[in-house]
């Protein structure tokens, strides 16, 4: 039977638990007609996998294989056309269920049903294999490793929305602030802005994880440690644009009362996350300076496809951190260190012994 990784149930209360790893096995995979077994060559980790080990993710199950993002092979597939064409293709996993096309949010009755470690979605990358619908696979973009391939879907989703549909500013010559460079959604909102043309500037508490992201492409950055890194970044925008048209965020915490010093009227916070804290003040200088603020989880089928092929037009690679090999609990357990620890530059990712394109990192 083929192995996969979940988190094995002890007790402790939600958030001050930390659910351990455990090797399990998880039924060969029989496809449906419009089904294809993926034999994956590799996964990667996200913040909500953490969150799931600390029981602070709704649905949290036990025996359900964990992660979202893969890469891999379609070894099987049922009998329908739609599903034989994929035989043998490289593929990444559209990470969610539940969501086509519509640009305010999932259509499903049941909402948006992401992949990995809860009751609601059965399925998981960190898997020898995955059994899914055909029509939630993209080709992989030839030009990425499986290590890079597997580091895109559910960060590549994420940032797209957060950017391209919720930022209002995803134009040449707009300035934009991410913050806590380093994340990988965070890197792949850099990686989008400076392929649009956009002036990009970043945030973080790392003076290397800033150097790093200017190697990247970004205009500058601040440190968010120093007392007045606000000031400090109004000094480095284009002389005739001394405002931030749009920030997109992931920590929530003071961003609304550091952003309101720094946006134009009618300036946008693209918020996907809140790292910092689940709460947030809104003030009333933000009000009167008509600032949004805009919500921004995951993202739609069609959303996932567009940023598949705007990775391929424009030749884009995914930041990977760094890469474990096998099912091994061990090397797992310290890749999800890397990330309570927020030492990573980008993706973490576990590549699968059938992996054979790693090379290309």
């Amino acid at each position: 039977m083929p192995s996969a990784i979940a988190i094995k149930q002890t007790p402790g209360k939600p958030g001050q638990v930390y659910y351990p790893l455990e090797k399990i096995n998880i039924p060969s995979p029989q496809p449906s007609e419009t089904q294809v077994v993926v034999s994956i060559t590799a996964a990667a980790l996200n913040h909500r996998d953490l969150f799931i080990r600390q029981h602070l993710y709704p649905g949290t199950a036990f025996g359900v294989p964990l992660l979202a993002d893969g890469a891999g092979i379609v070894t099987s597939t049922g009998s329908s056309p739609s599903a034989k064409k994929w035989l043998n293709k490289r593929v990444i996993l559209n990470p969610g269920l539940g969501w086509t096309s519509d640009p305010d949010g999932p259509e499903g009755p049941k909402g948006y049903l992401i992949m990995g470690g809860t009751k609601f979605n059965p399925a998981g990358t960190l898997a020898e294999v995955v059994l899914v619908e055909a029509e939630e696979l993209e080709e992989a973009p030839t030009h990425l490793s499986d290590a890079e391939a597997a580091a895109l879907p559910l960060t590549g989703l994420t940032a797209w929305r957060a950017f391209f549909t919720k930022s209002g500013n995803a134009k040449p010559g707009r300035n934009i602030l991410i913050t806590g460079i380093g994340g990988g959604v965070a890197l792949m909102v850099l990686l989008y802005g400076v392929a649009q043309g956009c002036n990009v500037y970043v945030s973080s508490g790392s003076e290397e994880k800033l150097a790093k992201a200017k190697e990247l492409g970004a205009a500058g950055g601040v440190n968010y440690k120093e007392e007045g890194w606000e000031k400090k970044l109004v000094e480095i925008l284009p002389k005739d644009r001394k405002y931030l048209d749009a920030i997109v965020d992931g920590a929530g915490g003071d961003i609304v009362s550091k952003g309101v010093k720094l946006l134009k009227a009618g300036g946008i916070i693209s918020i996907y996350g809140m790292t910092t804290s689940p709460k947030m003040p809104w003030l009333m200088s933000a009000v009167l300076k008509n600032i949004e603020v805009r919500g921004s989880t995951m993202g739609s089928r069609k959303e996932f496809a567009d940023m598949v092929d705007f990775v391929n037009k424009k030749n884009l690679k995914p930041v990977v951190s760094r890469v474990v090999k096998g099912l091994d609990i061990a090397e797992i357990d310290g890749l999800f260190e890397d990330m309570k620890k927020a030492s990573q530059f980008g993706k973490l990712v576990i590549e699968l012994p059938s992996s054979g394109n790693s090379s290309k990192l």
